[in-house]
């Protein structure tokens, strides 16, 4: 998995390749949505969420740039997005040979997209693909109009769906990104306090989880990383009380997509901890996940400093927060920034804070992500069953920060 040089663990080879195109900027939709469209076909699944683009206005302008195309719709994508509807978008697209899908939304919408475009030549249940990716043989165009700044997924092959009946939220991949991406700042404009917070905390982590890997040596992922947590650390604030400040949301849009389009984890050797643990959350609780990863967080940290680990978490706080003296207070400062930033969003920072009262499914949750995530062999630092349900116990109050 990685190479040792000397007793130090370097970069892995990598071999990179984004398909992207990206169309980022304002009232950019109107005027090349339908050419973007018209090389992949004639009929086209709209696949959106709530009534939220109805009353903004953003559906009707979508319907007349593809008034030349037949239009079928799949609407009521929910967050943290379910099995269901995406059984209901392949039936749509096997039943009428959908030729492209666009997902107008967050990444609920594009994520439920996403695994529908690679059921159209499925068989069986959806479902399948998202417990084995490698059973996708092949995949619709799709476009997406992104209102959301948060997952990234708008250029990347990750999807995420949650199973109710299974209470299983587990993560799956695409054959390609997605072929179009419409990055309006100007859509995100109405986006609620709640949410705007919920995604730049998503955002941050998606940075932390590449940022504290393993790799020695990975000086141009780590300043990549560091300013765009920088970015993220800035705007967020301001978004939440100028929410049409242009500038916030153009650069919190833009840190959403370069978090996670491939390119600062090029090189990493370990894999994700805190999103694994805390989809177990949204599993159980159906909680958002920005906030779920909001809470846990800071309590991750504080576990996985130790002195190995210090040198990493003393430039987090050194190159992120500014701040400066010796490792040992800085990275226990820093720690303590990450909480305080994630508390002035004005999020829940603790588990009763979403809801969650008791510690009945802690057990279960751990296990399961301990098993889907290899916590114990493939996280920056090792975490087994018990070290996750401890990690819920000190989430269900602020005591240590």
């Amino acid at each position: 998995m990685y190479r040792i040089v000397k007793d130090l663990k370097i970069m892995n080879n990598f071999t990179f390749k984004n398909v992207t195109d990206i169309r980022f900027g304002e009232n950019r939709l109107d005027t090349e949505l339908a050419g973007v469209v018209a090389p992949f076909g004639k009929k086209v699944l709209l696949a959106y969420g709530g009534g939220s683009i109805k009353k903004n206005g953003l559906y009707d302008r979508v319907k007349r740039a593809l008034k030349d195309y037949e239009i079928f719709e799949l609407s009521g994508i929910a967050p943290n997005p379910k099995i269901d509807s995406v059984r209901e978008g392949q039936q749509l697209v096997q039943e009428n040979d959908i030729d492209v899908i666009i997902a107008v939304g967050g990444g609920s919408v594009i994520d439920a997209a996403k695994v529908i475009s690679i059921a159209k030549s499925y068989d069986g249940d959806a479902w399948d693909l998202v417990l084995d990716s490698k059973k996708a043989t092949a995949q619709m165009p799709i476009i997406d109009i992104l209102t959301l700044s948060a997952t990234g997924t708008e250029m990347n092959k990750n999807a995420v769906i949650s199973n109710p009946e299974t209470k299983q939220k587990l993560g799956t991949r695409t054959l390609r990104q997605p072929d179009v991406s419409f990055l309006d700042p100007s859509l995100t404009f109405s986006v609620s306090k709640w949410q705007t917070a919920a995604g730049a905390i998503d955002i941050f982590s998606h940075l932390s989880e590449q940022y504290f890997d393993q790799s020695e040596d990975s000086d141009i992922s780590r300043g990549m990383i560091e300013g765009i947590y920088r970015a993220v650390i800035k705007w967020a604030p301001v978004a939440l009380t100028e929410p049409e400040n242009y500038e916030a949301r153009a650069n919190l849009m833009w840190a959403s997509t370069m978090a996670l389009n491939g390119t600062v984890g090029l090189g990493n050797v370990n894999g994700w901890t805190v999103h694994p643990i805390e989809h177990e959350l949204s599993a159980y609780y159906d909680i958002t996940h920005g906030v779920g990863l909001g809470i846990l967080t800071p309590r991750w940290m504080k576990k996985a400093l130790s002195a190995k680990t210090l040198p990493r978490f003393a430039a987090f706080g050194r190159h992120v927060w500014g701040l400066s003296g010796d490792d040992e207070s800085v990275a226990g400062e820093a720690i303590q920034a990450t909480f305080d930033w994630i508390k002035s969003l004005e999020v829940p920072t603790t588990l009763p804070g979403v809801g969650i009262t008791d510690t009945t499914n802690f057990k279960a949750m751990a296990d399961s992500a301990v098993a889907v995530g290899n916590l114990t062999t493939n996280g920056y630092v090792s975490l087994n069953s018990e070290d996750v349900v401890a990690l819920f116990e000190a989430s269900m109050n602020n005591d240590g920060f």
